[in-house]
């Protein structure tokens, strides 16, 4: 293999793995820029999706868990990848009004602490009931048919398909909530509110729906990015802890509440993990990430993308 095909290959590869953590800073950064609530339960919300979309996806095995108790080995309803991409979204979207409804909207005018502290307990909530029910083992999450195998790139030679496929919905996804928070009505009352809430009521104007749908969408996307996640690596109970924190990270080094920030970021962050990883430096790879967050926060507290008023 050439050096360009090696450079080449690891961009790919960087692109995939920060398409996962743009799909996740992308919600977490319009809820958080929109409605300033600090929502530690996104990555649960990636857990849910990668759950939801193995239940819709196929028939999975069980070694242990309280389901196993009950006599019931293994879970899935079989209706195939297209179906998981479909609903999974749908049901989180409704999960995320939810927590909006009964939970944040509570704690809006609560410091950052109190909101941290309720959704992070919320997020342990999840994951220790998905253990209790499903079992602590990983479970394979395998590719949709008609998107596995390798394909032959030019230079770069045969690459996975799937990793593709991320890259190609995600940029799809990241596209169209742009296009509904600067091209549309709806997106332009959420960004009003946002600047001046107290006049946009003035005249006349509920904020109260628009920011409920941010939140669903928001939740959305990350249950989009547990389904195309999840066929990259095994389902487990820790996934979403593991994954919330680059995403906070992505959010701030691009700025909070910038779409096109959390895009930049996470491409950055998913690229030099993947260098370090196929260079031969993959304990370095978190550390990397952490280090380069710093590095970038040093030069630019309000992150890439960010204003200054974002921070004041």
């Amino acid at each position: 293999m050439t050096l360009l095909a090696d450079i080449l290959t690891i961009l790919l590869n960087g692109l995939q793995q920060g398409a996962i953590y743009v799909l996740l800073a992308v919600g977490l950064s319009i809820i958080l820029g929109t409605l300033k609530f600090v929502n530690f339960a996104h990555g649960a919300l990636y857990l849910v999706g990668a759950y939801l979309g193995l239940f819709i996806t196929g028939s999975v095995p069980l070694n242990d868990g309280q389901l196993v108790e009950w006599g019931i080995q293994s879970y899935g309803i079989g209706l195939g990848f297209i179906a998981a991409l479909v609903i999974v979204p749908i049901v989180v979207f409704v999960i995320g009004l939810l927590m909006e409804r009964f939970l944040a909207q509570a704690f809006y005018d609560r410091p950052d602490t109190d909101q941290i502290l309720v959704t992070f307990g919320l997020a342990i909530i999840v994951q220790e009931l998905l253990r209790a029910m499903l079992g602590g083992n990983s479970q394979p999450f395998p590719q949709p048919s008609w998107a596995s195998g390798p394909i032959a790139l030019p230079v770069v030679g045969n690459f996975p398909r799937w990793r593709l496929g991320v890259i190609a919905i995600t940029a799809v996804l990241v596209l169209g909530v742009y296009a509904l928070v600067e091209y549309t009505d709806f997106g332009l009352i959420v960004q009003a509110g946002t600047l001046d809430d107290e006049m946009v009521r003035l005249l006349g104007i509920k904020l109260s729906r628009p920011y409920l749908v941010v939140f669903g969408i928001g939740a959305a996307l990350a249950g989009v990015a547990g389904v195309v996640g999840g066929p990259l690596a095994n389902v487990n109970p820790n996934i979403g802890t593991e994954q919330l924190v680059p995403a906070f990270l992505t959010v701030v080094i691009g700025g909070v509440g910038k779409i096109e920030g959390a895009v930049v970021a996470g491409l950055m962050l998913g690229t030099l993990q993947v260098l370090l990883i196929q260079t031969g430096y993959a304990a370095w790879s978190q550390v990397g990430i952490y280090a380069l967050a710093a590095i970038i926060l040093l030069v630019r507290p309000q992150g890439l993308l960010g204003s200054e008023v974002d921070v004041s």
